[in-house]
Order: C-alpha cells, then sequence, then structure tokens
C-alpha cells in the first residue's frame, strides 16, 4: 500500500524565503526522522507564505499506512509557525 499526502499549508509569520525555509527544513527533518516517510516541497518554493508538502509512505498493511498518515497529519498540525489548509489523500 502506497499512500501519497498532499498538503498546503499557509506560514504566519515567514517574511523572507529564508525564514519559510527555516521552518520547512525542521519539519521535514521531523517528520523524515519520526515516521520514515519521504517528504518533499512540491509547489510554491519561491512564495513566502505558502508552501505544498507531499508525503509519500509504504507499507504491507493499508491500515499501518494511514496511522502513519495520521500521526503525520497530528505533527503537521501541532506545528505552531503554519496552518494546514488542504489536504489530499491518495491511494496509490
Amino acid at each position: 500500500m502506497i499512500l501519497l499526502l498532499e498538503v498546503e499549508c499557509f506560514l504566519y509569520n515567514a517574511h523572507s524565503l529564508k525564514e519559510k525555509r527555516s521552518v520547512l527544513k525542521k519539519l521535514l527533518s521531523r517528520l523524515r526522522r519520526e515516521f520514515n516517510v519521504s517528504v518533499a516541497e512540491l509547489d510554491n518554493q519561491d512564495l513566502w507564505q505558502r508552501t505544498k508538502i507531499g508525503i509519500v509512505t509504504i507499507a504491507n498493511d493499508r491500515t499501518f499506512a494511514e496511522q502513519v498518515i495520521d500521526k503525520v497529519l497530528t505533527t503537521i498540525d501541532a506545528c505552531p509557525e503554519l496552518e494546514r489548509t488542504i489536504t489530499d489523500i491518495h491511494h496509490l
């Protein structure tokens, strides 16, 4: 089972690309480390306060993959520097 999560977020206090990348680098590293997922910024790389992140997990059990994605979303929601606005989950 392959799950692809696409998350669009708004970064409130990012006033430059440098500030945005600092927040994203910390978050993406944490997601990779804690959940063993693949993560990348997919869109809006040149905008200060918006981003689109792609997260992929692969598992032999659908329930386990969905649990990982739920934990990833909880971690993103707990990040005070950004707000999740649009979320799409694709089962591949």
